[in-house]
């Protein structure tokens, strides 16, 4: 007698383990249950956390977003240092071409 006991007891133990809709049910009903239930929680994060589908799958976008600020900073700085060097140019060549005029104005005839 203490046998068939005995063995109910484990049976029991694990019954314990599974929510109590599914203690009720046959084994093709569990698994159509399981099912709904993993479909439900699919449906959740993709709810929560759109096309990334999980949370543990999303990536962080502050790289992405740092990377972008470095690129366009370093694509202004480019400019304007472009910019600087034409100025300076443009202002070498006028130096160049006053020093021109006033070497060549006194050695002008005047008429």
């Amino acid at each position: 007698m203490t046998e068939p006991q005995a063995q109910s007891k484990p049976a029991e133990a694990g019954a314990d383990l599974a929510p109590l809709v599914m203690r009720r049910t046959g084994q093709s009903e569990r698994y159509v249950l399981q099912a709904a239930a993993l479909r439900r929680r699919q449906l959740r994060a993709a709810v929560l956390y759109g096309s990334a589908r999980s949370w543990r799958q999303r990536q962080p976008l502050w790289p992405a977003a740092l990377i972008g600020v470095i690129a366009v900073a370093l694509i202004v700085a480019a400019i304007a240092v472009a910019g600087a060097f034409e100025k300076q140019r443009q202002r070498e060549a006028e130096e160049e071409a006053e020093r021109e005029a006033t070497v060549s104005a006194p050695y002008a005839s005047p008429d």
